[in-house]
């Protein structure tokens, strides 16, 4: 008579929220497979039995969305298509007791630095020998890279420290490791991510350090495209300029979170910068490396904006001509800076001045967009969907920013760079044809 053998545990892990998130999952899904269980991103099967939901905390609507998908995820269990429901990332790390007493269903909840802790769930050791080793939730040919964790920063919005701890620098030489492990493993275009880029190295060598990094990220063989994601203009380190003119992998691309432009918005956020020094550091980027793609994040309705604030922000897009602008509306987080002032405008308001600003950039985007028109670009080819390639410039980053359609009978290798010219130009995308 056969013996009966327990089936093995799957664990599928939800990612909410930012590229960081990610690789906290892709780090997860690496110490499991090392302690031989069988893990998975957005498994669309069904043919796991335990769920690992990493949720965002930022603003409300992603607090929604985490709360959303835990439910869904504990109704599963209660229906017995699961045995266990844990929850990690930010939302847990900062509403834990008041999320564990709503949901008991919840088998564990733990915080955005608890690994080791969550690994005790599944009998399974933290091993810190794995640099690099991750199940990557990105397609093989381009991944995020985490140079530090946390954010010093008191900026008078955002609840980030609250969740993520203070600033933590990785080693470059660790870094570097984990880069060449990556790049081992077909990937050819690396961004770097952390709450902050450029107050990388402060706590570890007492000096901005990003500059050295850079050198030798570029320096791997087989490392196309490095990009810098998540720059804070205040006493912005220009040497990272330079390396970026001197170094052909490194993508002519900054994304640079601004938030506003009216100095009495930016000294309310407490952004430690004003208008005049944000447009000096502007002029300065472009004038040290000419055609870069400038990248940034706005915030509207904040406490206090008047719509004197907004039309100075409006007037700064038009001058500026940022290549892409995203924009949140403002968000009344606990323990914030910004929570004891009042929360005056309406969401109503806060999405009518987000539509205004961003039927402006909308223009601005098609217009530079137009300009690309005729030229030749390398792009690098993501995927292929609905019978046509989707790729991207140097100027593009994943998800956020334009894609190029290309319509082509010749089969494109996912992954691999050809020289495309844009024929046709939109708001926010491209077309091409590949040319020799």
């Amino acid at each position: 008579m056969k013996a009966k053998t327990l089936k093995k545990d799957k664990v599928n892990i939800i990612t909410l929220g930012c590229s960081k998130n990610l690789v906290d999952s892709e780090v997860l899904s690496g110490q499991l497979l090392a302690n031989d269980i069988a893990a998975v991103h957005e498994n669309t099967k069904s043919d796991h039995n335990i769920v690992v939901v990493n949720t965002c905390g930022f603003i409300d609507k992603a607090k929604e969305e985490s709360v959303n998908t835990i439910l869904e995820q504990v109704a599963l269990k209660q229906r017995g298509k699961l045995d266990k429901v844990y929850v990690t990332g930010c939302l847990s790390e900062r509403y834990r007791q008041d999320l564990a007493l709503e949901i008991p269903e919840v088998d564990a909840w733990f915080g955005t630095m608890e690994l080791p802790f969550m690994l005790q769930q599944f009998n399974a050791d933290y091993k810190k020998d794995l640099i690099g080793e991750r199940l990557l939730g990105t397609p093989v040919h381009y991944a995020y890279l985490k140079i530090a964790e946390g954010c010093n920063r008191t900026c008078a919005f955002c609840a980030i420290p609250l969740m993520r701890g203070g600033h933590i620098s990785k080693t470059i030489e660790e870094i570097v490791l984990e880069a060449k492990a990556l790049v081992r493993r077909g990937v050819k275009e690396i961004m770097l991510i952390a709450q902050e880029l450029t107050y990388y190295g402060l706590d570890l060598y007492k000096r901005r350090a990003l500059p050295d990094l850079l050198k030798y990220l570029s320096d791997i063989e087989g490392l196309h495209w490095i990009r810098l994601h998540y720059a804070y203009p205040s006493k912005f380190p220009l040497e990272i300029l330079e390396v970026m003119k001197e170094r052909d992998n490194i993508c002519n691309y900054l994304d640079m979170p601004l938030q506003h432009a009216s100095d009495a918005m930016l000294k309310a956020m407490r952004r430690n910068i004003t208008k005049a020094e944000m447009e000096y550091l502007l002029v300065a980027i472009r004038e040290t490396v000419p055609g870069i793609c400038l990248r940034t994040t706005l915030i509207a309705g904040f406490p206090g904006e008047t719509l004197d604030d907004v039309a100075i922000l409006k007037e700064f897009l038009e001058i500026q001509r940022f290549d892409r602008v995203g924009i949140f509306n403002y968000s009344h987080e606990e323990n914030t800076g910004a929570y004891d002032l009042e929360d005056n405008i309406s969401s109503a308001e806060k999405q009518r001045r987000s539509e205004e600003i961003m039927e402006l950039q909308q223009e601005i985007s098609y217009e530079k967009n137009q300009e690309k028109v005729g030229k030749t670009f390398k792009v690098l080819i993501d995927k292929k969907e609905a019978g046509r390639y989707l790729g991207r410039t140097e100027f593009d980053s994943v998800e956020v920013d334009n894609e190029v359609l290309i319509n082509c009978t010749t089969a494109l290798p996912i992954g691999d760079f050809v020289n495309a010219k844009i024929t046709k130009a939109y708001d926010y995308d491209l077309e091409a044809e590949v040319v020799a």
